[in-house]
């Protein structure tokens, strides 16, 4: 009898820890995403009650294996005005989603490598099959920097995708995500489409 107690104590405890840690997550990623939303510089603040993002889905929060990549040519991505912008391919994250492999590419802007604050800033912009549906349609954004990246590991939290300028006014020069960078799945976390046309 006192073998059940014990066993069903554990059980309660196990169960209680994985709620308060699933919890934790979540409380602490929408308050992210609240500062995203307060800390805005384009959005003004009659019009921030137009930002929505999905629910936080922890599964959406994945280890990737980091594969260094070599490039010194780089390459140009076009922007929304049809300018370009000169990158370098920096990486590759390989992961899974829902049981299948997926990866993605890092960038490093040849402009920001010249500046002292950014110049460790890695960029992952990226399409799913959810862009122009219930997300913006040229895609979202993903950013970390360099000492993110921990014995070739790094942690990928779709839950703080974020929509490029572009999303909310005219006028930018918002990097299009290359087509290497479409995911063929909805990755539906993270910030949707913005509730106001422009």
């Amino acid at each position: 009898m006192q073998r059940i107690f014990y066993l069903l104590l554990f059980i309660f405890l196990y169960q209680f820890s994985f709620a308060q840690t699933k919890d934790l997550y979540t409380s602490s990623t929408q308050a992210w995403q609240k500062n995203y939303v307060a800390t805005h510089e384009v959005v003004k603040q009659k019009d921030k009650k137009y930002f929505h993002f999905f629910p936080v889905n922890k599964a959406f929060n994945v280890s990737c294996i980091f594969e260094k990549i070599t490039d010194t040519a780089g390459f140009t991505m076009r922007t929304s005005a049809n300018t370009l912008k000169h990158y370098f391919k920096y990486g590759r994250l390989n992961f899974k989603l829902s049981g299948k492999d997926h990866h993605l590419f890092v960038y490093q802007g040849k402009d920001l490598m010249q500046t002292e604050k950014y110049k460790d800033y890695l960029f992952v912009p990226f399409t799913d099959a959810s862009s122009g549906d219930e997300t913006y349609g040229s895609g979202r954004y993903l950013e970390f920097y360099i000492k993110d990246i921990k014995s070739n590991m790094l942690q990928l939290d779709f839950n703080k995708a974020y929509n490029p300028y572009c999303a909310y006014s005219a006028g930018f020069k918002c990097p299009i995500p290359p087509r290497e960078n479409f995911l063929p799945v909805a990755i539906r976390a993270g910030e949707m489409n913005f509730g106001k046309a422009h």
